[in-house]
């Protein structure tokens, strides 16, 4: 009997404990990310200017950070059930049910790229007929997504993860695929440490899209989402006033997406 009163007190003197809480009692801010370099880091010495930059905005507040890396696909997943705060970092068109700040914390140029030696370019739309594309799943074709959408037979999706880029590669040099569509930055800085860049090239971009630390759209979590973003709003202007976001993509051989300040 005292053994059963003793676990019931456990378990009810768990209940009384914020399980959001930290042990320096600060909240915890769950963040679900990819292996997405040089944006986001898992296994490089630096950690990405975009997580660089978030863990800057929420830096001396009440929030202390976890960030967990995650396949796309399952981090939206994740994000949208509530088990985790925040996801980095989608465009509005890929997951526009989530909540948004103002600010975003980065540019996505997505682009085409193919063998060094094929002569064809992105001219438009036109310029994509008869040809077959690797793309990764869930994420936004900018201008192309309603082309991709009626001509499905032309793009072959793959689920994003850590080799997403080395696979695309690969695909081309089976003559598997003709072209495949991924962000400039991070598919020149990952060709480019594993020594192929000089196997490929980038053959035309769609336009640029902002990418966000984007939130929870959980009704019961919404107390919290909204706090969340009004400290993120608050902080990025601040840090937006000094050199600090230049300072950090500096970092990363990068130009800050809004110019000098």
């Amino acid at each position: 009997m005292t053994y059963r009163i003793g676990m019931g007190l456990t378990v009810a003197l768990c209940f009384l404990i914020p399980l959001e809480a930290t042990a320096d009692n600060r909240i915890q801010l769950k963040i679900a990310a990819i292996d997405w370099c040089p944006q986001l880091c898992l296994k490089q010495q630096k950690p990405g200017y975009i997580r660089e930059l978030v863990e800057r905005i929420y830096d001396s507040t009440e929030y202390k950070l976890e960030i967990s890396t995650y396949p796309w696909s399952r981090a939206l997943t994740m994000v949208r059930q509530g088990r985790v705060d925040a996801v980095l970092s989608p465009a509005k068109a890929e997951a526009p049910d989530l909540k948004y700040p103002e600010t975003e914390v980065g540019i996505q140029r997505m682009c085409f790229f193919t063998l060094s030696t094929n002569p064809w370019q992105y001219n438009g739309l036109k310029s994509l007929a008869g040809l077959q594309f690797g793309v990764a799943t869930d994420t936004s074709l900018e201008e192309l997504n309603e082309y991709a959408a009626q001509h499905p037979i032309q793009f072959q999706r793959q689920p994003y993860h850590e080799r997403y880029i080395l696979q695309q590669a690969q695909k081309l040099r089976r003559g598997r695929i003709d072209a495949f569509l991924f962000t400039y930055n991070s598919t020149r800085y990952e060709l480019q440490q594993n020594g192929q860049w000089q196997d490929f090239k980038s053959v035309g971009c769609v336009s640029n899209a902002k990418v966000y630390m984007a939130f929870t759209p959980k009704r019961e979590m919404q107390s919290k989402t909204e706090h969340m973003i009004k400290q993120f709003d608050q902080r990025m202007k601040t840090l937006e006033q000094t050199d600090t976001p230049a300072e950090i993509m500096r970092r990363y051989g990068l130009e800050y997406w809004k110019g000098n300040n």
